[in-house]
């Protein structure tokens, strides 16, 4: 007997079962391929505007990802830079095998039991999860699990108008649980992803192309960099041409996309190079950038150009490029069609509401990218535990963290194409800054009990350089500004630090040490953080009665039928989290409280 089964050993299962192991649980994961943990499916990278933010809360709670970076970075880049630091986004690149070695090491650190084999069906009594059966014949049971299956669910692989069942190339697809989730009627429907062929570094022309060096390093992903620091690589940047867009436009009915092949609609923000062909005819070119894969392979990663059209015609318009005119594709891109459930199912602890112990995490939710994975994972495991072994459950506020606005965002919501963390999702984006999230959430790690000596002892005297530091900021100094008195005046160095023309002679008084950075940073954004503040009173105040989960909607009067519909299909839990659902009026809202306060009475 498990306490919590993990179901999937990618970046939400990695995540999901060493969180639910730090709680106290006994953690099995069920993988197709033990050797495979962690493993970057698609671009070798981690982090990026939003998706650093995530990686940044996830490193408070002592997770997987941000340490795993740090310990097979070979190129980093500060995105954002110029601009303020609410919406500075850390990212590297990964040497992929150093990565996956981290995983796997950080993993038999947890403690974590790996189980080969493939969960054939789920074992339900009632409306209860109590454990799984393999396709060996196998049975397990476990209190709780975590379904992290990424884009393995019932996936089919696309490359050209060939396909094949598949969730990565070379490994299965999830057959018989898919087949179990629909008879349950528990699939909402597919997605689809994609990921471009990969290059032959030695036969790319890179005299040709413009360099892209990896900045200094000066920062981490990870308050703890785990292992040594690997040498930096150089990436670089071309862009398609008018000869690659006519061979992607002769060449478009051969695409699985535009053929109707694929039902799934795939990211937004991450298309394919002939979906933007097609989307955006007018631009001459689109740019790529070319990422070394690891420093012991010459694999490189087209970044940019995504695709499922036939090997051939890859191949020519591959050719097509600058710099690539002589460039051998090792292995030609393709697409993956995967299920999805429906996350407006879940509650905010990732826990599905009709099947007590089912927690799911990952892009079976119908997210992309390893960073909303992983925070997914890091909910459901911390959660999981707390089904299992009957400790408290852990949620994450959507005014305090990135993984708050996301979670919030999938259970109220739900999806139609694959959702992707952005600053822009976050109305308190400049309060959730990437190098303050130790601050926003460094107590709630420690009160959940999911953090390590080394880590509890780092956000204690975080704090304590904190006050410090801010002490330090409200000194009074003098500077060159007169008054009208022709004296020079006295002011805080939090005053002073606003003014463009003394911000640095500011600065420069307040020196180094712990949490300097983030307390300028904070005296920068004040005014708007202190509107913030008080739309988070006025908030609390005001929204945060909790609506029961049996709440029936259709007896509260005033409510339109199509606004019952609403609410009873999202479900929220709080009064804040019925203003946000889509369609929900501010008379509408009233009328909820006041039946919420008159059913209180």
């Amino acid at each position: 007997m498990y306490d919590v089964l993990i179901l999937g050993g990618g970046h939400a299962g990695c995540e999901a079962a060493a969180a639910a192991a730090r709680r106290g649980a006994r953690v099995g994961l069920i993988t197709f391929s033990t050797t495979n943990l962690g493993q970057l499916s698609c671009n070798p990278s981690i982090g990026g505007v939003g998706k650093g933010h995530l990686v940044r809360e996830l490193d408070v709670f002592d997770g997987l990802m941000a340490r795993a970076a740090d310990a097979s970075t070979i190129h980093r880049r500060m995105l954002n830079r110029s601009k303020g630091s609410a919406v500075h986004g850390p990212r590297i690149q990964a040497d992929r095998p150093a990565y996956r070695a981290a995983i796997a090491s950080l993993i038999a650190d947890a403690g974590v039991t790996l189980i080969e084999g493939e969960v054939a069906r789920l074992r339900l009594e009632g409306s209860a999860l109590i454990g799984v059966h393999l396709a060996s014949g196998q049975s397990i049971d476990c209190r709780a699990l975590v379904i992290a299956t990424g884009t393995f669910l019932g996936a089919k692989l696309f490359c050209g108008l060939d396909e094949s069942p598949g969730g990565r190339v070379g490994e299965r697809s999830a057959l018989g649980l898919a087949d179990q989730i629909e008879e349950l009627g528990l699939a909402e429907g597919r997605l689809k992803t994609g990921t471009p062929p990969r290059l032959d570094g030695r036969t790319i022309d890179w005299a040709r192309l413009q360099s892209q060096p990896s900045e200094p390093a000066n920062w981490s992903m990870s308050a703890f960099p785990f292992g040594r620091r690997l040498p930096q690589v150089d990436c670089a940047i071309t862009r398609t041409t008018p000869e690659t867009h006519a061979i992607i436009e002769a060449n478009i009915d051969r695409s699985p996309l535009f053929a109707g092949a694929i039902k799934g609609r795939g990211p937004r923000y991450c298309p394919s190079i002939e979906d933007k062909v097609k989307r955006f005819g007018d631009r001459d070119g689109h740019q790529i950038f070319l990422e070394p894969e690891g420093l012991e392979t010459a694999l490189v990663y087209p970044n940019g150009i995504s695709t499922s059209l036939p090997k051939d015609v890859q191949h020519d318009f591959v050719r097509s490029i600058p710099g690539l005119e002589r460039t051998e594709i090792v292995q030609p891109g393709y697409a993956v069609e995967y299920a999805f459930l429906d996350p407006r199912r879940l509650n905010s602890r990732l826990e599905h509401r009709d099947l007590a112990g089912l927690f799911l995490a990952g892009q079976v939710n119908g997210t992309t990218g390893y960073e909303e994975a992983a925070a997914q994972g890091l909910v459901a495991g911390l959660n999981a535990a707390a089904h299992a072994i009957e400790l408290a459950s852990v949620t994450f506020d959507r005014a305090a963290s990135y993984i708050g606005v996301m979670i919030d965002d999938l259970t109220l919501h739900g999806v139609t194409e694959p959702y992707r963390m952005m600053t822009a999702r976050a109305e308190f984006r400049l309060h959730l800054r990437a190098d303050n999230a130790a601050t926003r959430l460094g107590q709630l790690a420690i009160d959940v009990g999911c953090v390590g000596d080394d880590r509890r002892r780092a956000i204690e005297e975080r704090r304590v350089g904190l006050v410090g530091a801010t002490r330090r900021l409200d000194e009074r100094a003098r500077e060159s500004e007169l008054s009208a008195e022709g004296g020079p005046v006295m002011r805080s160095l939090r005053e002073w630090i606003v003014r463009p023309e003394f911000r640095d002679a500011a600065i420069a008084r307040l020196g180094d040490g712990v949490g300097i950075e983030e307390v300028i940073a904070d005296a920068q954004y004040a005014p708007y953080l202190q509107r913030q503040r008080s739309e988070w009173v006025a908030l609390r105040e005001d929204r945060n009665a909790h609506i029961p989960s049996n709440f029936t909607f259709a007896a509260v009067p005033g409510l339109s039928n199509e606004m019952v519909e609403r609410l009873s299909v999202a479900r929220p839990e709080s009064l804040a989290q019925a203003g946000r659902v889509r369609g929900i009026s501010p008379a509408a809202l009233s009328a909820l409280h006041f039946a919420l306060v008159r059913a209180a009475a």
